[in-house]
């Protein structure tokens, strides 16, 4: 392999040899890590990149596609439109990565594969949220359900439409098995080896592991941070939360009185570095207690073992069932997640009765696989095409269709 370089006196330009890789850069990976070149590879077969391992090219790949890009107006809890600074789908993501990234290299284990789900992780998300999720799932659920994680594996899979030889990204087995989180028994054995772990009793890679915790820790301290700027939640409440109010206390011993919103930004850091230090810990003694020799005898372990303590997975438990009572179900959210089902559930009406309102292509998607699938193929179809609406734009469509209005006062 060769490149052209310029000459600085006279300007002309000559070959130089390049040799791919001088080094390797997954070396210092512990040996239970997942390594690139042992990959159980892609769907579709390709000449390995010369400059970059195989889970760093699906990292490219996922930053690069459609979905991701959607992802910045699709809800986290708050619709996306209702102010600035709250989290949305695409800053939730990067969060996720960044802290994946930080455990991975911690704890020796591949940093690329971890960034990789990490990105990917919520490609196939509705719009509005978990609201969103439901309601489709409720509409899908005579023709086979919706799940955002299978969801999320269809796109890198089927509908990214990007490449001339394939469908999908084509990514690595690993990475796609790491998207894969949560797998119903039914499911799993239509997807095949995909999802064999779930069928076999296996545990995916310590990266997948990883990057499950690592969303967590992101969307509990994030949302601790978005419902106090919005006012669903107190300080007095989180106070008696331990994971909340040994930071928040520490903030005052240390800075005395400082402004409200610098001193939740000061404790929401300090909870994510207590888990993301507890986690590391509690997982790299776990390592060297079971000693894994290589990935195969990482699955064949009957548990994760990426995990926190104890004292600290109470915690967590605490805190998300916190969360869950007082913001995701306060009034305030509830109202907006009602409105976002109504969106939801007459988008897939329409469709259903009129696919030919869809896009042309997706439309003839939807006749071909009525055809070869029945009724179930063309709501599978429909389901892609909501799916992949940003927040505004399934607001649009419905406006445009003349399906639902919001109403009087709607944050929608």
């Amino acid at each position: 392999m060769s490149t052209r370089v310029r000459c600085a006196c006279c300007w002309s330009s000559f070959p130089v040899a390049l040799e791919p890789f001088p080094f390797d850069p997954e070396a210092n990976l512990a040996p239970y890590a997942a390594h690139s070149r042992n990959s159980h590879g892609r769907q579709h077969p390709e000449p390995t990149p010369p400059y970059r391992t195989e889970f760093q090219r699906d990292r490219d790949r996922i930053v690069h596609c459609g979905a991701f890009r959607r992802l910045e107006y699709k809800t986290q809890v708050f619709v996306n439109h209702v102010g600035d600074m709250y989290r949305t789908r695409l800053t939730h993501t990067l969060e996720v990565a960044q802290i994946a990234r930080s455990i991975a290299r911690a704890l020796r284990l591949n940093e690329d594969l971890a960034e990789a789900i990490a990105l990917a992780h919520d490609l196939g998300h509705t719009p509005f949220g978990h609201a969103g999720q439901d309601a489709l799932n409720a509409c899908m659920r005579p023709y086979g359900g919706f799940e955002h994680n299978r969801q999320s594996l269809r796109v890198v899979d089927t509908l990214e439409a990007r490449y001339a030889e394939f469908d999908g990204l084509n990514l690595c087995f690993e990475t796609r098995e790491g998207i894969l989180k949560h797998c119903a028994i039914a499911h799993a054995r239509e997807l095949g080896s995909v999802a064999a772990r779930f069928l076999n009793n296996q545990q995916p890679s310590l990266e997948a592991q990883l990057t499950n915790l690592a969303d967590e820790i992101a969307y509990n301290n994030h949302d601790v941070d978005d419902g106090l700027r919005a006012g669903l939640i107190s300080v007095d409440q989180l106070q008696q939360l331990d994971l909340f109010a040994a930071p928040y206390r520490a903030v005052t011993a240390q800075y005395g009185a400082l402004p409200p919103r610098r001193h939740i930004a000061e404790t929401v850091r300090r909870m994510i570095n207590a888990q993301v230090c507890d986690l590391i810990e509690t997982s790299a003694a776990r390592l060297a207690s079971v000693a894994p020799p290589d990935l195969d005898a990482v699955r064949a372990q009957p548990a994760p073992l990426i995990a926190y303590s104890e004292a600290m997975a109470a915690q967590n438990l605490a805190l998300k069932r916190f969360l869950y009572r007082a913001l995701y179900r306060h009034p305030q959210v509830d109202a907006m997640t009602d409105e976002a089902r109504r969106f939801i559930q007459a988008l897939f009406t329409h469709f259903m009765a009129h696919p030919e309102a869809l896009p042309a292509e997706t439309a003839k998607k939807a006749q071909n696989l009525l055809s070869q699938q029945g009724i179930r193929g063309q709501a599978r179809t429909v389901a892609d095409h909501i799916a992949g609406m940003t927040d505004r734009y399934a607001v649009a469509e419905c406006r445009r269709l003349r399906l639902v209005q919001p109403d009087p006062g709607s944050s929608v």
